[in-house]
């Protein structure tokens, strides 16, 4: 705990407050100017115990994000670190990297996600929305994020890996177990720490395991999927190993489902709130979709942080920091820095120009799915409001317990 705020960002009590409560003491956080910094417990397994520095300005966030070289990925952008040793047997995910391996990485995947291939998933997307609401009608209302949100982006990164419907269900249930470690969700030195590594490393097995038997598989007959893209030479000469495409089929299943997934929980919910938001959207939708997607990811901020490591002494905000200091970057506080939005606590989808860092701070590690995740978000949306124009949250959110994934595990809704 900071004793001079009385703010502890590493306390599971602070992720269980209230949404409101929190980013109060977040805008305290960003008054005091400088970095706070927090002190860690030590965990067995786990490369922790040092603490870290709490970007939460968007200044600092965007500074640290463009500066590379001496906020370091490496040896890991997640909290808690995971142990050393997992890089050495599962292979590093390319948010853990630095260049030049991550630059490697980023250039054989970067072909998931160019203009042609969203514009080639651009239909599948359309039928999977029309599906989902098609069963949303014949079944009832009932849990939006099991219904719809989640629904969505799991189908859509499946459907470009080439994974069979029948085995998308596993998959759904692994990234859930996966995805329980990371975030502070329990005391750190706690033994549900250790059950929770323990799930995630057997979730990441499981993974791998049907990645890899895929891999394999389509390169000896390739198909017109991203694996075998991923997996056979492209013009460079350039390809994936097997523990290369499960590290990235790690967080294209993690990053690229979460984003989505929350963005439709809390939109739902917001558009609730908010009628006056969602009547101009719908008055104009084609000419408003696009500022309104970007209002959604800047006010829920799905990812919530990311862990940097300094490679040398640096100024940061006139305070110095030192080699080998961790800081942790808040998006979700650097989103509603008044510095920077006019009126931040506001929903307002007209907002423009809107430097959200919702999908990362500017830099090496912009999310390369950014564009995926924004047409996903206009396919759906339409699809939903244009067949059920009376659809609304009916209740409150359950909101999961988590410093890195800003999700809603439960929403009921209705549309009569």
């Amino acid at each position: 705990m900071t004793l001079a705020t009385g703010i502890d960002l590493v306390d599971i009590a602070f992720w269980d407050r209230p949404p409101g409560e929190r980013l109060a003491d977040f805008a305290r956080l960003r008054e005091r100017g400088a970095p706070v910094f927090f002190a860690e417990p030590r965990v067995p397994l786990v490369r922790s115990g040092k603490g870290f520095y709490a970007l939460v300005r968007h200044a600092d966030v965007v500074e640290a994000s463009r500066n590379a070289k001496v906020f370091s990925s490496e040896p890991a952008a997640t909290s808690p670190e995971p142990p050393p040793w997992l890089a050495k047997v599962f292979g590093t995910p390319m948010v853990n990297m630095d260049d030049p391996a991550h630059a490697r990485l980023r250039r054989i995947v970067f072909r998931a996600f160019t203009p042609k291939m969203l514009a080639r998933i651009e239909d599948d997307i359309r039928a999977t929305a029309a599906r989902i609401v098609d069963d949303v009608i014949k079944d009832g209302p009932g849990d939006f994020v099991e219904q719809v949100a989640a629904r969505l982006p799991i189908h859509v990164i499946c459907s470009m890996m080439g994974i069979p419907e029948e085995k998308r269900p596993y998959v759904l249930s692994r990234i859930d177990a996966m995805t329980e470690y990371s975030g502070v969700r329990g005391s750190l030195a706690s033994p549900r720490t250790m059950r929770l590594l323990a799930g995630n490393l057997k979730a990441i097995v499981d993974l791998h395991r049907l990645v890899a038997r895929l891999g394999e598989a389509r390169r000896q007959n390739p198909t017109d999927d991203l694996v075998s893209a991923l997996v056979n030479a492209n013009p460079d000469g350039e390809r994936l190993s097997v523990k290369e495409l499960g590290s990235f089929f790690d967080l294209l299943l993690v990053a690229g489902n979460e984003t989505t997934r929350n963005a439709l929980a809390h939109g739902l919910k917001l558009f609730t709130d908010h009628p006056d938001q969602r009547d101009l959207l719908l008055a104009e939708y084609d000419e408003r979709i696009s500022t309104a997607a970007e209002e959604l990811v800047r006010y829920v901020s799905p990812i919530i942080q990311f862990r940097r490591t300094l490679t040398t002494d640096y100024e940061l905000n006139g305070h110095a920091l030192r080699a080998g200091d961790k800081v942790v970057l808040f998006y979700l506080a650097a989103n509603r820095d008044p510095e920077v939005f006019t009126d931040p606590d506001a929903f307002d989808i007209t907002r423009s120009p809107n430097p959200h860092v919702g999908f990362g701070g500017p830099g090496p590690h912009l999310c390369l799915g950014a564009n995926l995740a924004r047409m996903e978000l206009r396919i759906m949306l339409r699809e939903l409001f244009d067949r059920l124009p009376g659809l609304r949250a009916s209740g409150e959110p359950e909101y999961l317990l988590s410093s890195f994934d800003n999700g809603i595990t439960r929403l009921p809704y209705t549309w009569g």
